[in-house]
């Protein structure tokens, strides 16, 4: 493990570790934004905007980008289009069990299909209202339809945290035996914890011919464990996770593109060669698009993500911000902010000082961080902390001060 002691992530990196085996694992992306992000409440785009959208997600680096062709002649149109446009990311007509589905995508030139069927006793019986034989039996004939068109192919096993073992390995196999390149393997409500999902997953794994077929995760977020399960799911043997851009999707959605992306290099050191700078304008694209404010609190690409406050913070900020941030947000797209007002403490008093021209020794800043906390009216002012101000904090208070004991 190629680490270096000065960064100050070295130790966390250490604990995380998982020895050879995930040493160089590639964790691939799939994006669903233009799939399961439009099953979300009051998410709906237009031809233009889906077209948009899978532009900046090749741009971004993802592996592959889904999409339903069945759902209207809109979302056929966009399909159509968008692989024409020769993207890098296969693009994936996603569709139901039936052949007719298969025409639709067929038609739009997809060279990748994505079936789907419901295979946990409650989806056969309450939704689909037949036998597990039977379901075996349609999915394996649309299986065989799709292969026999020389496209590529990934069924998903739909509610597989509810489905008998048995019967779960029972259809993988025959998936793989057809040569089916991926199976995905979904927690469809939620309800798995992570060792769970691992679990579950491991169990596919060993049982299948891994040179022929691969394993994606579709991990909702129901208890929000959606991306910790995703990741013991590859921990599992899986290569894939399916993302949306902010998570969106039906109920409370799927893992965010965001935090995908970043746990995935900075914490899982995937090679993917994403362009994280694009985070926050994929965020604000999707939120202009749909009219939804990007919570303020979401990670990655949130407002707050990179907002200091607390007057401990705020000193350590203000003279590393590695102290309090696991990666720059520059990196990401996003901009550091610090905040004034009863919390600030002397340190960041002085700084405001700084900023005002006005004098910064250790008593005229402990007597602005009193008046700050007398006047009782929490935050007062935020600043963007750029390159220009931390240089000028650096140059101008923050050597001048002792170390915080606030």
């Amino acid at each position: 493990m190629s680490l270096k002691s000065d960064d100050p992530n070295y130790y966390a990196h250490q604990y995380n570790w998982m020895g050879e085996n995930g040493k160089q694992k590639k964790i691939r992306i799939l994006d669903s934004t233009l799939r399961e992000g439009e099953q979300h409440p009051g998410v709906a785009f237009t031809i233009k905007q889906r077209i948009q959208i899978a532009w900046m997600l090749d741009s971004f680096g993802v592996d592959q980008i889904e999409i339903s062709p069945v759902v209207s002649p809109d979302h056929a149109e966009a399909t159509k289009t968008i692989i024409k446009q020769g993207l890098r990311a296969d693009i994936v007509a996603h569709t139901r069990a039936i052949k007719s589905d298969v025409d639709v995508a067929i038609d739009c030139g997809a060279t990748w299909v994505a079936t789907y069927m419901g295979i946990s006793d409650i989806h056969i019986s309450a939704k689909l209202k037949i036998t597990r034989e039977e379901a075996k039996a349609r999915a394996l004939e649309v299986a065989d339809y799709i292969k026999a068109h020389g496209l590529k192919a990934r069924f998903t096993m739909e509610d597989a945290s509810r489905t008998d073992p048995t019967f779960l390995i029972e259809m993988c196999k025959e998936m793989n035996r057809r040569g089916i390149e991926r199976i995905s393997i979904p927690d469809t409500v939620g309800i798995m914890r992570p060792r769970g999902m691992y679990n579950l997953v491991k169990m596919v794994y060993n049982n299948i011919d891994k040179s022929k077929t691969s394993l994606d995760v579709h991990c909702h977020n129901d208890v929000g464990l959606a991306l910790a399960n995703a990741l013991a799911g590859c921990e599992a043997g899986a290569d894939q996770i399916h993302t949306t851009i902010d998570g969106f999707g039906e109920r409370t959605g799927i893992p965010s593109l965001a935090e995908t992306a970043v746990a995935l290099t900075l914490i899982y050191k995937s090679n993917n060669d994403l362009r994280l700078h694009m985070l926050k304008d994929l965020s604000k694209t999707i939120s202009d698009y749909i009219s939804l404010p990007i919570p303020e609190s979401k990670p990655i690409v949130g407002d707050s993500a990179y907002k200091h406050k607390a007057g401990t913070h705020l000193a350590a900020i203000l003279r590393n911000p590695a102290a309090y941030e696991i990666i720059e947000p520059k990196t990401v797209g996003n901009r550091r902010k610090i905040v004034f007002g009863e919390l600030a403490g002397k340190n960041g008093a002085a700084y405001l000082l700084s900023l005002l021209g006005l004098e910064t020794s250790k008593h005229e800043a402990e007597a602005l961080a009193r008046g700050l906390k007398e006047l009782r009216m929490g935050d007062i002012l935020e600043l963007y902390l750029d390159d220009r101000l931390e240089r000028k904090i650096l140059n101008d208070a923050a050597v001048k001060l002792s170390p915080s004991k606030e």
